[in-house]
């Protein structure tokens, strides 16, 4: 339950819940015959794993593996794996699908080797897959009391208590936000065509690029915030630009923009603001703390 809250997963799910680092677990998820494993699964934590590497790296790449091995060992149809826009690192924008893949951090190294695993294991034994790449995610749903990741809504968080939002560097780091719907839609069609087998594709708007210092702006429009944003240094080995082309999934997966980033932010807020604020959780050791680690980690200031 890393990335999201219990209340999130519905009650008609069939629900398990345990720790894919246990080999052992994993072999109850295929009590009967499985056609598609969709993976998900991740300490998303791209700026943290600078710092905790151990951790990020374990919980992206050996849990990868593990779900993997299974898979392969209980005949599944097609593995769709959930990448990151992390594998690009800092080149040409927005990124294609054709770019050799360049990660800055180990958060981006080890997703980047899971895909290489993936292909591999895939190719060896017969097993279709397909490696999807989404990127900023928001939406109802999401957890809003992790100060490590989800600018968007931890700046909401903050904002809601009268607190104002801490920007990492300049600000003049540039992303596109992508509606949680808008994300779902093309995974399902991905399920189902073979037309992206053996692919990497992005899947996420390319519309509506925003600084950070803008989405801050445009948070403080919504929500009649008087705004004075809090700079602290920039986060070593972030990305300054990265936006991806959605081409490819538009013509293979008809991705489709459908919810646009005023509509998506102010969605989310309501959200926030219906289930409560929340106080930030510092639930990760830092493995790493030297000069370069935040303050606002160290500390616990977010």
């Amino acid at each position: 339950m890393i990335g999201g809250y219990r209340d999130n997963v519905p009650k008609s799910c069939e629900f398990y819940e345990f720790d894919l680092m246990e080999l052992d677990k994993i072999d109850v998820l295929f009590k009967r015959p499985i056609d598609i494993v969709i993976h998900a699964a991740c300490t998303a934590h791209e700026g943290l794993s600078v710092f905790s590497p151990a951790l990020i790296t374990k919980n992206t790449f050996q849990i990868t593996m593990n779900l993997l091995s299974k898979s392969i060992k209980y005949k599944v149809k097609k593995f769709i794996y959930m990448s990151s826009m992390a594998r690009y690192g800092n080149q040409k924008y927005p990124f294609t699908e054709d770019l050799q893949p360049l990660p800055q951090d180990p958060y981006g190294i080890a997703k980047v080797a899971s895909e290489l695993a993936i292909r591999n294991l895939c190719e060896t034994h017969g097993m279709e897959f397909c490696i999807l790449v989404p990127h900023n995610i928001i939406g109802p749903g999401q957890k809003y009391d992790d100060p490590y990741r989800n600018v968007v809504s931890i700046m909401i968080n903050r904002m809601l208590q009268g607190k104002q939002p801490v920007i990492y560097g300049d600000g003049q780091q540039e992303r596109c936000f992508s509606f949680i719907s808008d994300v779902v839609n093309p995974i399902i069609r991905a399920c189902l065509t073979d037309t992206a087998n053996g692919r990497v594709i992005n899947i996420g708007p390319d519309e509506e690029p925003v600084s950070i210092n803008e989405l801050a702006h445009r948070l403080a429009k919504i929500m009649n915030f008087d705004l004075d944003p809090i700079y602290v240094s920039a986060r070593p080995r972030e990305v300054k630009n990265a936006t991806c082309s959605a081409q490819l999934s538009r013509e293979i997966l008809g991705y489709e923009t459908k919810v646009l980033l005023d509509e998506g932010l102010e969605t989310l807020i309501s959200y926030i603001k219906d289930r409560g604020v929340l106080p930030f959780k510092y639930d990760f050791e830092i493995e790493i703390e030297s000069e370069l680690t935040p303050s606002t980690w160290t500390g616990k200031l977010i």
